[in-house]
């Protein structure tokens, strides 16, 4: 259990080792600064549990002092002390956000209040910081439930998870978009010991590369336009618990380069500071690209793949666990449900059928979009086959085989048939059968068709055969 860490801030030398002699015989850990330039140095680069400062510095005040640091980290205590009391000065002080003040100077009397106060603002600190990770991650702790399954391929992933989550291992998540790769590194962090501490989540593909960098690892102000004040990285953030850097094929070379070092070394800089920050972090990260073939088209680095690939861990598609799909449609039935507040709805076993049978290209997402989109239709009841999509009404016929509805060597049924609805399931199933032999890519499955890429576009959206267009 490391000491408590508070920084004291005074141009006076003689009072900050006073201060610091006091708070080393209660048991803390102390370091201290001139001013506040000093002071935000080791506001950004070292753990702090609290900061004391003096009102009257040279350049920025004690008050602007304690703005800042309220703004780049919300749950840090500051006590502020100052030779100026009165009833004005300390309201001052508390506006700027100060936990409370203390007058000059510390008399021998008053050691005992001094150590009582520091005592009283760090475990305020603590507190405030604790409930604002569980406020944090209470959703996502919960959203871990749709990770589920029986099937012998999800348990071979879960008995990997569950050996190395109390490791600090770096981890890469492969996978089909969809698949839950999200899900695993959640899994990771709340089965490891970095539990109580915080998940940060980055897509590297979401987020511009310009913005990346001081996304990851934060900057300092005036290193570069807008950039007013200091900002915390997301790696800051996590000091402690888990970053999950997802899409992490999709980043940059230039950015690739420091990821490594910070793999590595577990240090980097903020953007525009040259001054190293340390911190303890375990990386998992996660994208559906095949990473080798990025490497021999130059367009990852293989050095960082190594430093990510130590525990590889691959989340296989929906095709490939089908025993699952139940007990995933009953899940994401109840979950619809409550949240929509509707009746609940159950499924009848022939449209069941239908959604196991499925090969779901958009895999786990795809099917829990599609069965909260049944549930807010129907309202309640039970969904059949008529309320399904029209791809997943029937298993798709061969290409050149004769229209659903029509008798094999027939070109029309001696009953007839609905020939809009004919026509709408035959065009939609001959989609879908270009969709899955190209692997989702719609370029190739218009060329496919003989479409463009507009009007395949369009005839999706139209037929509902994704939930993602």
């Amino acid at each position: 259990m490391r000491k408590p860490h508070v920084l004291v801030v005074d141009d006076h030398e003689l009072y900050r080792k006073a201060v610091e002699r006091i708070l080393a015989r209660a048991g803390h850990q102390v370091s201290t600064a001139r001013d506040a330039g000093e002071a935000m140095q080791s506001v950004t680069s070292e753990p702090l549990d609290l900061v004391l400062c003096d009102v009257k510095m040279p350049g920025i005040s004690g008050l602007e002092l304690v703005r800042q640091i309220r703004e780049l980290q919300p749950d840090l205590p500051c006590i502020v002390i100052t030779g100026y009391g009165g009833a004005e000065a300390s309201l001052e002080a508390l506006r700027a956000g100060a936990y409370w003040y203390l007058e000059k100077p510390v008399e021998p009397a008053h050691h005992d209040v001094l150590r009582r106060l520091v005592a009283q603002a760090i475990e305020h600190g603590r507190l405030k910081a604790e409930n604002r990770l569980l406020q944090r991650q209470l959703q996502g702790r919960y959203r871990f439930e749709s990770l589920i399954g029986s099937s012998a391929t999800l348990r071979r992933v879960l008995d990997v998870v569950e050996r190395v989550a109390d490791t600090d291992s770096t981890v890469l998540v492969t996978g089909e978009s969809g698949t839950g790769k999200e899900m695993v590194a959640r899994a990771l962090h709340w089965s490891s010991r970095r539990a109580e501490r915080m998940f940060v989540t980055v897509n590297c593909g979401a987020i511009p590369e310009e913005l990346l960098e001081s996304e990851l690892f934060g900057h300092v102000r005036g290193a570069f336009t807008n950039a007013v004040s200091h900002r915390e990285g997301r790696f800051s953030l996590a000091n402690g618990g888990t970053i999950f850097l997802d899409e992490i094929g999709d980043m940059s070379p230039n950015l690739q380069v420091k990821l490594l070092r910070v793999l590595q070394d577990r240090t980097f800089e903020p953007v525009g500071s040259s001054h190293s920050i340390r911190v303890d972090v375990r990386v998992i990260a996660a994208t559906h690209q095949q990473l080798e073939t990025a490497i021999r088209e130059k367009r990852f680095r293989e050095d960082l793949f190594y430093r990510l690939n130590v525990i590889p861990i691959e989340v296989p598609p929906l095709r490939e666990r089908r025993e699952d799909v139940p007990l995933l449609v009953a899940h994401f039935l109840r979950l619809a449900s409550e949240e929509k507040k509707l009746g609940l709805c159950t499924i009848a076993a022939d449209a069941l059928e239908q959604l196991v049978r499925h090969d779901w290209p958009g895999n786990v997402r795809e099917l829990e979009n599609l069965i909260e989109r049944l549930v807010v239709l129907r309202g309640q009841g039970e969904i059949g086959v008529a309320d399904l999509p029209a791809g997943l009404r029937g298993s798709a016929s061969p290409v050149g085989a004769s229209p659903p509805g029509a008798a094999p060597g027939e070109r029309l049924p001696q009953a007839g048939v609905a020939f809009h609805e004919v026509v709408d399931r035959f065009e939609a199933d001959l989609i879908l059968q270009a969709l899955e032999r190209t692997h989702w890519n719609k370029n190739q499955a218009a060329r496919l068709l003989g479409l463009n890429r507009t009007t395949l576009l369009e005839k999706i959206k139209k037929k509902r055969l994704a939930p993602d267009v």
